[in-house]
């Protein structure tokens, strides 16, 4: 199963809303190596380096991730489930 379907099949958010804006970019948060936008891009292209990024794991992101997108995705809902997505493969 690809990344975008799991999310989908999660969450009910389809990453295909994203436009790749990237006006979800938080401000520089330490922790974060992939900004939101670009994660967001790297699930539409099942590209499974987003299941190891450090932007995934942050706690910082994850609370500031709520209302960043202006298009309505839930990104901290798709955040959560990508990071159960790396527990079940061991990855976490």
């Amino acid at each position: 199963m690809t990344l975008r379907r799991m999310v989908k099949d999660t969450t009910g958010q389809d990453v295909y809303l994203c436009r790749g804006c990237q006006e979800c970019d938080l401000p520089h948060v330490e922790e974060q190596d992939i900004p939101l936008g670009s994660l967001v891009q790297m699930i539409i292209f099942d590209d499974e380096e987003v299941l190891t990024c450090r932007t995934l794991w942050s706690e910082k992101v994850l609370e500031e991730s709520g209302l960043a997108c202006r298009r309505n995705l839930q990104l901290r809902a798709i955040l959560l489930a990508l990071r159960a997505e790396a527990r079940q493969r061991g990855l976490a």
